[in-house]
């Protein structure tokens, strides 16, 4: 049995929603997000929240069952608060700059590189070293983190990189004489 998928979806005050048989849409202060189930799990809306269900007990309707309650939850939180990564560049002359709403990235290669967002995701750089990624989306923001982490991954000598906030770098030993 699921115990995350017993739990039902809380839903906030100032959040819509619009429940199909197949999908769900949630509008928001932050925006408007929408899903589809899978089939083998039902939601139904009742008066504490969203009732995430499976259909039968089939080993894939209890995987899904849990999913589909969590990601209900991120459409609901993404609408109300939205979900942020942070970023921090460490190394010598690793810099941040704001271009509109792409950010330009100088990492220590032979040009600098333009990141551009997509629709849904703002990106912010308040220190040279840090950047902020804002959005709604769950998915979008952890996606548009690890594109621009991509870029220069923190290597474990020196800890040089681009690097989750709060993310532990495994250091290596360097050679000895």
């Amino acid at each position: 049995m699921s115990r995350i998928g017993k739990l039902p979806v809380a839903i906030p005050a100032g959040v819509t929603s619009t429940l199909t048989e197949s999908g769900l849409t949630v509008k928001g202060p932050k925006g408007e997000l929408s899903m589809v189930f899978v089939p083998e799990v039902s939601v139904t809306q009742e008066e504490d929240g969203f009732k995430v269900t499976p259909r039968d007990m089939t080993k894939r309707a209890r995987s899904m069952w849990g999913l589909q309650r969590a990601l209900v939850a991120n459409l609901v939180q993404g609408v109300t608060t939205g979900y942020e990564k942070n970023l921090e560049l460490v190394g010598v002359g690793y810099r941040a700059s704001m271009q509109g709403n792409s950010v330009k990235l100088a990492l220590g290669l032979s040009h600098d590189v333009v990141y551009e967002p997509p629709a849904g995701v703002t990106i912010s750089s308040t220190k040279p070293t840090e950047i902020k990624i804002e959005g709604a989306d769950k998915q979008r923001v952890g996606q548009v983190a690890a594109e621009i982490r991509r870029f220069r991954p923190p290597e474990p000598y020196k800890g040089k990189g681009i690097k989750y906030a709060g993310e532990y770098i495994r250091r290596k030993e360097g050679k000895k004489k």
